[in-house]
């Protein structure tokens, strides 16, 4: 009798990895971690509809509430587009009344970005909307499992502080 070999889950299929081995090899691990993190935030994001906003839109003033007041450049840099797209986006946001633009009180040619009170309001609510869907999801999680999911946040956030900070992607 011949046996079939074990077939190697899917990247495009992350539900044949549910239940599978734990994975011991760094490697795997970061592209499971990789792939889960990316279908969260996209399950989570459809509650994003919510506020109004385009994905850029959003993107651009989380990174204004929580990282601003910031120049256009600096925005661009950090949202990974040129300054004439984010012009476009932060028009629309100080459109909207959730971003303003103030000038700079020792160069008045450098303008700062800066969220409304309707714009933090807006971000709050959105966080506030996403953490309550996966915390419904995790509901039914047994009580170890939660532990378990805790202690993986934990590790990885410090995963993230100590050793993702400030490291450039190897070649």
């Amino acid at each position: 009798m011949m046996t079939r070999p074990a077939r190697t889950p899917s990247r495009k299929n992350p539900r044949r990895r549910i239940g599978a081995k734990p994975p011991a090899d760094a490697a795997e691990i970061a592209d499971r971690l990789h792939s889960a993190a990316i279908h969260l935030l996209r399950r989570l994001r459809r509650v994003d509809e919510a506020a109004g906003l385009s994905a850029p839109q959003l993107s651009a003033l989380s990174v204004i509430v929580f990282g601003g007041p910031l120049r256009l450049g600096d925005l661009a840099r950090a949202e990974q587009v040129r300054p004439p797209s984010m012009t476009r986006i932060v028009d629309d946001l100080v459109a909207g009344g959730l971003v303003r633009r103030d000038a700079d009180s020792k160069d008045g040619r450098v303008i700062h970005l800066t969220a409304t009170a309707k714009g933090r309001r807006i971000m709050s609510e959105g966080r506030g909307r996403r953490v309550q869907m996966l915390a419904d999801a995790l509901k039914p999680l047994r009580a170890a499992e939660k532990r378990t999911l805790a202690e993986a946040v934990a590790l990885l956030e410090r995963t993230i502080h100590d050793n993702l900070a400030t490291s450039k992607p190897s070649r």
